[in-house]
């Protein structure tokens, strides 16, 4: 995990579970579930998990692996194993890279859309609900955020 290996001790003992895509006796990708409360870095909110639910972060694919389907491999174990341990539902986020096409084509739907800046010190966030109100209700209930615009003080962390 590079840089975020003295992280993963503190990930454990707080009950987070971390799942990996293996190629050729490697690690290729991996990413972390959590069903307690995570910092979600981008946006400077924290997610609350309901009873029943978990919040997917923290995926990675190795450069040398990417655009092989690894990402797509790992949502599709995660999800699986969510399913087994009887978890209803999953909450992921995503950003406008390559991989981010696979978040749909595994069962993901949108919730929310966030516009995030940082300067100066200051962290600004747009949030707008998606079309399935029901569902964007949730999303604001488990990042505990009115719909709008919202400004800040800068508050990075590392979790």
């Amino acid at each position: 995990m590079g840089p975020e290996g003295d992280l993963v001790a503190p990930r454990f003992e707080r009950g987070c579970r971390c799942f990996a895509v293996v190629v050729d006796g490697a690690i290729a990708g991996y990413g972390w579930l959590s069903t307690g409360p995570e910092w979600i870095g981008e946006l400077q909110l924290e997610i609350r998990p309901r009873p029943g639910e978990a919040y997917v972060w923290n995926c990675v694919t190795l450069a040398e692996h990417r655009r092989k389907g690894i990402f797509r491999s790992l949502l599709a174990g995660i999800s699986a194993h969510a399913r087994d341990s009887g978890l209803r539902r999953l909450w992921i986020g995503s950003v406008a890279i390559p991989a981010e096409k696979a978040v749909g084509p595994s069962g993901f739907e949108p919730a929310l859309r966030f516009t995030t800046f940082t300067v100066a010190g200051w962290h600004g966030l747009r949030v707008r609900p998606s079309s399935n109100r029901s569902r964007a209700e949730d999303a604001l209930a488990a990042v505990r955020i009115e719909a709008g615009v919202h400004l800040w003080r800068s508050r990075p962390r590392r979790h």
